[in-house]
């Protein structure tokens, strides 16, 4: 597992829980506004520091009992096929785990939904709520653009992000959708149409673009959009979900 990063403490990244976050490497998506390059394009990804996957662990080892869940996020996590042994891994330490996918891979997700973790006596002893002791507790997926514009402005097959929308809409996880909201690429009916495509149970979060160390350099050129727009866009589609809130 190629690990890019790790943030130690985050009280944002895992709703509710004090966490940790591990970056993962690689993407199979080419999204111009992500800021997160070092960890998408290869060549970045070559000169980006690794983190050996036994300091890692050694270091989930130090924090149980402190940390509450461990968020395994990336680049896109689920491109790597022994993702569910490294979350079982986390998982046995008796950590929380939350996933953050861009929803490509539906067969995975289903995989770490239905399989099932051991529980020690640190997560047994918690009252921290599990997911029907599955590998993810929790999952937020990004969803990027409308139904009809994932093809046109990613070039990506939307049937797969169809059948992870309803994987997480069966209610079997706890789970949240986002957007990022972009200058030049959405507008307030781009989000209206992906509020009535993933709306129903669930939480739904808006976010401001960040024009920083973008995939694409004339992204860092665009200012995002007011705190106002972002405050009508949420006013439009809050009727869609049960909780729905700007970042």
């Amino acid at each position: 597992m190629l690990i890019g990063g790790l943030q130690k403490n985050t009280l944002i990244d895992f709703p509710g829980r004090l966490a940790a976050t591990v970056f993962l490497c690689s993407c199979n998506f080419r999204c111009p506004w992500c800021y997160s390059r070092e960890l998408v394009l290869p060549e970045a990804i070559e000169n980006q520091p690794k983190i050996p996957e036994k300091d890692f662990f050694d270091f989930l080892e130090q924090r149980r009992g402190l940390l509450e869940g461990v968020v395994v996020c990336g680049g896109e996590p689920t491109m790597n096929k022994d993702l569910p042994e490294f979350i079982k891994k986390i998982k046995d330490l008796g950590y929380l785990v939350k996933l953050d996918t861009n929803g490509s891979n539906p067969e995975m997700l289903k995989k770490l939904i239905s399989k099932k973790a051991k529980r020690d006596s640190l997560s047994s002893s918690t009252s921290f709520p599990q997911s029907g002791n599955s590998l993810v507790d929790y999952v937020a997926m990004d969803v990027k653009l409308p139904k009809e514009r994932y093809q046109e402005v990613l070039g990506v097959d939307v049937k797969k992000i169809d059948e992870s929308i309803k994987i997480l809409k069966k209610g079997e996880v706890d789970y949240e959708f986002r957007s990022t909201i972009v200058p030049t690429i959405h507008t307030k009916e781009d989000i209206v149409e992906i509020a009535k495509w993933i709306g129903g149970r669930g939480r739904y979060y808006l976010q401001n673009f960040r024009p920083e160390k973008t995939i694409d350099p004339e992204f860092e050129k665009l200012k995002p959009y007011p705190e106002e727009y972002l405050m009508e866009i949420k006013k439009a589609i809050a009727p869609f979900f049960e909780i729905c809130k700007i970042r």
